[in-house]
């Protein structure tokens, strides 16, 4: 494993009105780690994703994403290959043809020309075909994009992902609106990805049985805090329980 420290946060503070999202975070993550964020309802993954993501600006605390803060990074070209996101809700545009929402995760090296121009004749087409190859999506290029299931449509945006070719991939809740075959079968091909790569994932989660089998590393968080930061090997029963506030073995 890398010692290269892809994301360091110190004392990360989010306040929403009066409500705290986020209370001091602090950890960091290296490159090519594996990491599950889980936690209860409301504990401040996504808000935690987010921030990372420059999505949402954090009350205080600091951010570094490769060792520069995250303010250093204007939205375009250099951060879109320093990081990239994909959501349970898959920000697809489903009346487009697969081809080119997989070919959105290149928008930020073509600039507007060649982005329109792509989207008349589709450019970079054989890396497009590629990275759809790999995710199991052979032939389905031209299809309309909102004619494909839920676990197809996933598997776009992970072939624009793999176009984008970031180096921090941030998901959440990826696999929420699957059914258990479907998110078990993303899950494998997404983590396989990421290794392959030797990018660096970081994963909200609802399922603490999905974070224990595809991910090195589990971050629990319960009100905004870090509840605890393990290897995965290392987590038990009985702290996913206190976590939880589980009883009697509930799970």
């Amino acid at each position: 494993m890398s010692s290269k420290i892809m994301v360091e946060a110190n004392k990360l503070t989010k306040h929403f009105e009066r409500k705290i999202a986020l209370s001091s975070l602090s950890f960091s993550i290296q490159q090519g780690e594996l990491v599950a964020l889980i936690g209860p309802s409301g504990a401040g993954k996504t808000t935690l994703l987010n921030s990372i993501a420059g999505l949402v600006p954090l009350t205080s605390g600091e951010l570094l994403i490769d060792g520069q803060p995250l303010s250093a990074y204007k939205k375009g070209k250099v951060f879109a290959k320093k990081m990239g996101v994909i959501r349970q809700q898959f920000d697809l545009i489903g009346p487009l043809a697969v081809i080119h929402n997989v070919l959105a995760g290149k928008l930020s090296d073509w600039g507007m020309i060649k982005s329109l121009i792509s989207l008349l004749i589709p450019q970079e087409k054989t890396l497009a075909i590629q990275a759809l190859e790999r995710v199991g999506l052979n032939g389905k290029a031209y299809e309309i994009t909102s004619n494909l299931s839920g676990g197809e449509q996933q598997r776009v945006a992970m072939a624009r992902l793999m176009v984008q070719n970031p180096e921090i991939i941030l998901a959440d809740e990826p696999v929420a609106s699957l059914d258990p075959a479907r998110a078990d079968d993303i899950l494998a091909m997404l983590t396989n990805i990421v290794k392959e790569k030797k990018q660096t994932l970081i994963t909200s989660l609802h399922s603490v049985d999905y974070a224990k089998k595809y991910f090195t590393r589990i971050i629990s968080m319960r009100n905004g805090e870090v509840f605890f930061d393990l290897p995965t090997e290392e987590v038990t029963d009985d702290l996913l329980a206190e976590l939880y506030h589980l009883k009697n073995g509930e799970r």
